[in-house]
């Protein structure tokens, strides 16, 4: 059995695993890059090693590093976690060279179904139902915009080495497929150095289903049954549950059994992922259910299996890649309860969801009750950087049905707080207590549908009247500031929880509660006080929070412009393409320029016709939270 273990990874994974490693008594080793050298999963480990600057692409992806950092601490093996190198054959095989034990497939195994198409074409092979489309190696532009029209709109471009979200584009008429074709491949090329595409059938009522597979190295494969993860953003997933809503035994037999029959194709060991896209208009239907892809890793969402199954899949892969056998059959593995799992991002929906960065003054899950579960990196005080993937945490309930595992979810993300990062919790509050959502009338375009209803950020007149019934004065270093927004009880912050108490804080920073639901006014009890720019927090002893905020207006007048033309910065980043130049000019709507932060990528758009006055942007430059990038001069002006 392995005795030490290395993670190649960082965060919410990394603690994770480390977790499970210490359970088992075996030593673990961090890596960690110069922003993460105080970062959670590096005080958690037995050791630590620095691999180097902040960008991944000089830390956290150099293979050469962590194999060296595992030889000098004397780490029998590496765990990848996901994402980063997880699904690099390269590496797997550079591990199992170095004589170490690579906590993962087979490297041929993570090749055979690395690329899309290539696994589409093995999946055909095997008798498992695929996507109609387009996958070959005719790469030019023209022929394959032509093969799009063949294919009919919309069609969805995929980089066939993408992953979690990245280099994908929805493509709805044939005008825009240019754009999205360029925009894909070069998101495909900087996350994983490849910008060859596919092409499939966009379908129109789209549910994502996965089935959790796990092999070892005895022959053995087994499933542990389906996770929903319809709930997406952008193709990212927001929300997942196991088992799947609506999924009937006939059709849940067929499903699993071809994703087992997938593992076994490419002689799988360990735990993996296969994909499927289903086409949900007359519901699940084990005929309209086809192979999207497979995930040779752990996934984000594996909780909600863990949840449903009692199964810790990476207890499991730790003894599989020791060489143990699995420890149970298919005929012992179960389905009990119903299990749901929302990511918290730092990201503010009411802005496009761009990332937020900044250091955590509030960070409070409570995850104190019986069947709930919260996997995170960060801690109260740690700091969110601009340079990796902005999901803060995962919260996990476990219940008896679907409907109480949802309500059980709402009651969680009340009583949670983050500040003074924006955040999604208000948004996935409300994609689960939404209608569709509700009953299950699920497909991954719902978000989309739903679009402003999710982050708008209205509130009940009755919280309204309650905000207002007093002047709301907030003191520091003995400036008062007057007419200042309370945002407790709003979207975002302290979710739809009605307002228990409203505080006001005087000049000499003496709280005191003012509006009590019993009318009095008394002292607050022990309470602390930060400053964070034009913003407030008063956070009291029981955890209860009440902000508010100094800006006039807050937020930005438009998608990344000021009021008066000025582009800006909406976070720290990277511009990778300058689509204007001094002079030109504009309309409304039209692109600007894109910035790549947090491995994603935002484009700026001009708030309104005119002329570009000023430029001060150039590719490949890296620009701060709030820079002006460009001015925008009203067409008359």
């Amino acid at each position: 059995m392995i005795t030490s273990l290395l993670i190649a990874n960082r965060g919410e994974i990394a603690c994770r695993i480390i977790r499970t490693a210490h359970r088992m008594g075996i030593r673990t080793v961090a890596v960690y890059s110069d922003a993460d050298a105080k970062a959670l999963h590096v005080r958690e480990a037995d050791e630590a090693v620095h691999i180097g600057p902040s960008p991944a692409a000089e830390s956290y992806l150099v293979g050469d590093k962590i194999i060296a950092a595992a030889k000098e601490t004397g780490a029998e093996a590496i765990h990848p976690g996901y994402g980063f190198l997880s699904e690099n054959a390269d590496f797997a095989q550079a591990v199992l060279d170095a004589g170490l034990i690579w906590v993962g497939p087979k490297p041929e195994s993570i090749r055979a179904m690395g690329l899309k198409d290539a696994a589409k074409t093995l999946m055909d092979e095997a008798g498992v139902p695929t996507t109609p489309g387009y996958l070959g190696d005719n790469q030019d532009a023209d022929f394959l915009a032509e093969q799009a029209e063949k294919i009919g709109y919309p069609v969805l471009i995929k980089a066939v080495a993408g992953g979690g979200g990245k280099g994908m584009r929805k493509v709805d008429e044939a005008a825009n497929f240019a754009d999205a074709l360029q925009s894909c491949r070069r998101e495909a090329q900087a996350s994983f150095g490849n910008d060859i595409v596919l092409l499939e059938k966009w379908i129109e009522s789209p549910r994502h289903i996965e089935v959790q597979v796990f092999g070892d190295s005895h022959g053995n494969v087994v499933h542990l049954f389906e996770r929903d993860c319809s709930l997406q953003r952008r193709h990212q997933k927001v929300i997942e549950e196991a088992p799947a809503p609506g999924m009937d035994s006939e059709t849940r037999e067929a499903v699993c059994a071809a994703a087992v029959r997938a593992a076994k194709a490419v002689d799988y060991e360990g735990a993996g992922t296969i994909e499927f896209i289903a086409d949900a208009s007359e519901g699940l239907r084990a005929d309209r259910i086809w192979f999207m892809e497979m995930n040779t890793r752990l996934q984000v969402e594996h909780p909600v299996t863990e949840m449903i199954t009692g199964v810790d899949l990476v207890e499991w892969q730790l003894k599989v890649a020791s060489g143990k056998g699995l420890p149970l059959r298919q005929k012992d593995l179960a389905i009990n309860g119903h299990a749901i799992e929302a990511r918290l991002y730092a990201e503010n929906p009411a802005n496009g969801f761009l990332p937020s960065t900044g250091r955590l003054e509030v960070f409070r899950i409570d995850a104190g009750y019986a069947g709930r579960r919260f996997d995170s990196g960060f801690e109260e005080g740690a700091t969110v950087t601009p340079h990796y993937d902005p999901m803060l945490a995962k919260l996990i309930v476990h219940d008896d049905s679907r409907d109480h595992a949802i309500e059980s979810m709402l009651r969680m993300l009340e009583e949670s707080f983050v500040w003074p990062l924006k955040n999604n919790m208000g948004f996935a509050y409300e994609c689960l207590d939404c209608a569709p959502f509700r009953a299950a009338d699920l497909d991954t375009g719902l978000i989309e549908r739903l679009g402003d209803k999710l982050t708008d950020g209205e509130v009940s007149d009755e919280r309204i009247s309650v905000a207002a019934s007093g002047l709301w004065s907030f003191g520091l270093g003995g400036q008062t500031f007057e007419q200042a927004q309370l945002l407790t009880g709003l979207k975002g912050f302290r979710l739809n929880a009605p307002v228990q108490e409203i505080v006001r804080v005087f000049a000499d920073a003496e709280p005191r509660i003012v509006g009590a639901p019993d009318g009095e006014t008394r002292r607050a009890g022990s309470f602390s006080i930060s400053d964070h720019g034009t913003d407030g927090c008063v956070v009291n002893d029981r955890g209860n929070v009440v902000l508010v905020s100094m800006a006039p207006h807050g937020g930005f007048a438009g998608a990344g412009a000021a009021g008066d033309g000025a582009i800006l910065a909406p976070m720290p980043g990277k511009v990778i393409a300058v689509n204007v130049a001094a002079g030109d000019t504009v309309s409304a709507g039209d692109k600007l320029l894109t910035l790549e932060a947090m491995k994603m990528e935002h484009t700026l758009t001009a708030p309104f016709d005119g002329v570009v006055a000023e430029l001060d942007a150039e590719e490949g430059g890296q620009v701060t939270d709030g820079a002006v990038l460009a001015k925008i001069e009203a067409a008359g002006e």
